[in-house]
């Protein structure tokens, strides 16, 4: 690739990275407020919390049922469902900015962009709940304690996130990203 091309293309890049720095209008978009320096709603916060949240429930469930099953002890489980955490939760923003027609770098940097706080948010939360709570850490799939706690741990980590999601978004950052490509 020529020099002259490269750079272009990664100015492509930033500004399908970044492009909320310039507002919606770039985009061919006009809505004042929505997703970028401005006032963010709650309902929208929480719809992006959610999409996280589902990403990285499949993640940390799939985790820590693999785990568990293996008889694996409590620190490669928790490591295990962490890292699926975040495989999954990008999973699901790259899927939707790849069907928008992005290339896959491009794609995988929005998701980077988009959810790594989020995602890390989540998971603090929601493997702290479940090493504080007593006997949770060594509860089988069987019991109602495993699935109570991670029930419980997962909502408490919707309600620490939202917040996080609706300051990102007010500032152009985090799902705000996103929001161009599901148009």
């Amino acid at each position: 690739m020529q020099h002259h091309a490269h750079h272009e293309h990664q100015a492509v890049e930033h500004q399908a990275v970044e492009h909320e720095a310039t507002g919606h209008e770039a985009a061919g978009h006009h809505h004042a407020g929505h997703h970028g320096h401005g006032p963010v709603s709650w309902a929208m916060a929480a719809k992006a919390t959610l999409h996280c949240l589902t990403g990285c429930a499949i993640g940390e469930i799939l985790g820590m049922i693999i785990g568990t099953a293996l008889g694996w002890h409590n620190v490669p489980t928790m490591i295990l469902a962490i890292a699926l955490a975040f495989v999954f939760g990008y999973s699901l923003t790259l899927r939707g900015v790849l069907k928008s027609g992005v290339d896959f770098r491009t794609a995988f940097r929005i998701a980077l962009a988009a959810d790594t706080l989020s995602i890390a948010v989540m998971e603090l939360i929601d493997n702290g709940v479940i090493a504080l709570w007593p006997s949770a850490m060594d509860a089988q799939l069987s019991d109602l304690l495993f699935w109570g706690a991670l029930a419980a741990s997962l909502a408490l980590a919707f309600i620490a996130t939202t917040p996080v999601n609706k300051w990102m978004i007010g500032r152009g950052k985090g799902h705000a990203v996103v929001h161009r490509f599901h148009h």
